[in-house]
């Protein structure tokens, strides 16, 4: 210890809080060698309190440091506002969803998810639901959690002629829909329907989920009592969470890609993909499974940043217009390298041609595969895995080997540096390929790209590929914004509806985006779930016209230049038109 300590010492040296007095006996004993009786006096302890605090810390049940908090919010208002009458409800007899309606009713509104928290933690139990009406205190629920009508064809006569609803901008997407001919899109695709909900209301009831970032799971539940929801599907009601989940287990892998294929001839004939271009970024994505045993293969997940059990989902972007026109999560480990040519075979049923380029990572797909690219005359830009003799060939290049080029493109890596190579041979590939040494594009590693195609120019090739590294963002906004991850699912099929419903749910939201105008031309989905369909309102029948009232808000002025159309005849309205206004 200094002769003069400095300003503040007496905080470590005559410690006043009682963890603190005890850290400072322990070090002493630990790291200066004094002795029990030492150490004990230094922080005020007899010899048998000291002796008893080391049997403490050598047997771990002395805790010095509290532990670090747990990130998110510390505190939730509306629920603790709502707690005790919560309680006042269940013990009342009421459910989770009738005392989720009484607090809506009464303008303390919390959802079914915050009730079922304040419940659990409050000690209450699942309310099992007996035969007799007295099961209840309330007469709306004999037999069942909550008694709403079921699910079936709306009934425009019993409609109320005003409705107030949470989601009335879910609307904004029914003229798209129209546009899309989704009534023949689900005749095209076989799509089943029952003898009370037809085929096209079951997908726009799976639909509106996506729409309004809805996980199926568990939070279908909070859209059953609003009526923006159910007109969208053309339904009294939508149907419940079981309903949906059994109708997914009716759907086999041929539905989809018939869905898929009727869906991009539309979208090309609306300018949503380019059937000329025709160019292509291809990726996967592993959706990790979150239940018990499942009966899945693992693959790398880039969330976890480790190898789980997940269902692979492969997706084909459009370059120009970044829109996605395929995903197939019908995929082995057995089969996923062969998903590039299975793209090429759904592209050409739908335009009559293969694509022109397809740009994608190396581990999309073999060396082999890419001859048979080749060899049916497709284009291909991937990357080289740097094995050990390329490395040394890429450390044996010296400045002058190298050009410099610009790119259109915004950013700091806009002038990367090139070798080219024009005729390299790989291992397993037949013949030989273009490749491509780039430095300079925000890489720690030279990046090594190869193609099969001699006629493209350099920096259109480096462009085209630069586009496509920030396809894995594009993936994670869509992913995230429409829940594909919110899955359970042991069952690839099951996963392959919600992700072919995601890239329906995206081309409604890039054709209603360019009504917008330029300003949303890079738009995300939530973005445009957050500003406008998350809007509020009011439906309003009179005979055979519906109209929405937006409610106002930041964006309406954007909605009121984006050139919404006056009359929308919607097929599954029994041909009644739907008109958009703002209060």
């Amino acid at each position: 210890m200094t002769a003069n300590p400095a300003p503040g010492a007496e905080y470590f040296t005559v410690p006043r809080h009682p963890n603190q007095r005890r850290y400072e006996a322990l070090r002493a004993y630990f790291t200066e060698g004094l002795t029990v009786e030492q150490a004990g006096a230094r922080a005020g302890y007899t010899r048998s309190s000291m002796a008893s605090l080391l049997r403490g810390f050598r047997a771990g049940k002395l805790e010095l440091f509290a532990p670090p908090g747990r990130p998110g919010p510390k505190t939730a208002p509306a629920k603790d506002r709502a707690r005790a009458r919560v309680t006042e409800l269940r013990r009342a007899g009421l459910s989770v969803h009738e005392i989720s309606a009484r607090l809506r009713a009464e303008g303390t509104p919390l959802n079914r998810t915050g009730v079922g928290q304040i419940l659990a933690e409050e000690g209450f139990g699942r309310l099992l639901r007996g035969p007799a009406p007295e099961a209840s205190a309330s007469p709306a629920t004999a037999g069942r959690d909550t008694q709403l009508p079921r699910a079936a064809v709306i009934d425009f006569a019993a409609f109320p002629a005003r409705a107030e609803t949470r989601l009335a901008g879910l609307l904004l997407a029914v003229p798209d829909l129209v546009a899309l001919d989704l009534p023949a899109l689900t005749s095209k695709a076989g799509y089943p329907g029952t003898s009370v909900i037809p085929a096209v209301s079951w997908l726009l009831s799976l639909l509106a989920l996506k729409l309004t970032g809805t996980r199926r799971v568990s939070h279908v539940d909070d859209l059953l009592t609003d009526p923006a929801s159910a007109l969208f599907a053309g339904l009294a009601v939508l149907p419940k969470k079981s309903a949906l989940t059994d109708y997914s287990y009716r759907l086999a892998h041929d539905h989809q890609q018939r869905l898929l294929a009727a869906l991009d001839a539309k979208m090309i004939s609306a300018g949503l993909a380019t059937a000329t271009e025709a160019i292509f970024d291809l990726d996967f994505h592993a959706i990790m499974h979150w239940g018990q045993d499942p009966v899945l293969e693992k693959h790398y997940v880039p969330s976890r940043s480790q190898r789980a059990r997940s269902v692979l989902t492969f997706f084909a972007q459009d370059t120009g217009t970044h829109n996605l026109v395929y995903a197939n999560a019908d995929i082995s480990k057995a089969t996923q390298n062969r998903e590039a040519i299975a793209f090429c075979d759904h592209w050409k049923q739908v335009s009559g041609h293969d694509p022109k380029m397809l740009i994608m990572d190396q581990k999309v797909t073999t060396q082999a595969i890419l001859g048979e690219l080749d060899a049916r005359g497709v284009k291909f830009a991937t990357l080289r895995m740097r094995s050990a003799s390329l490395m040394n060939r890429i450390n044996s290049l010296t400045s002058k080997d190298y050009k410099t080029i610009t790119l259109d493109r915004p950013g700091p890596y806009n002038r990367p540096r090139v070798h080219e190579d024009p005729a390299v041979t790989l291992t397993s590939y037949p013949g030989t390929v273009r490749q491509l040494i780039v430095t300079g594009l925000g890489r720690d590693a030279p990046t090594v790209i190869i193609t099969n195609d001699d006629q493209i120019k350099t920096r259109a090739l480096i462009s085209q590929y630069a586009r496509r590294m920030t396809i894995e963002q594009r993936l994670a906004e869509i992913i995230g914004a429409f829940c594909a991850d919110a899955l359970s699912s042991t069952v690839n099929l099951n996963v392959d509806l919600d992700i072919v419903l995601c890239v329906l749910a995206q081309a409604l939201l890039a054709a209603f985006r360019t009504r917008l105008g330029p300003g949303y031309a890079t738009a995300t989905p939530d973005t445009l779930q957050r500003r406008f369909l998350d809007t509020a309102g009011t439906i309003t029948t009179d005979g055979d016209t519906i109209t929405v009232t937006l409610s106002r808000r930041a964006y309406s002025p954007v909605l009121r230049q984006s050139g919404l159309r006056a009359d929308t005849t919607v097929p599954w309205w029994q041909n009644r038109r739907l008109r958009f206004q703002f209060s």
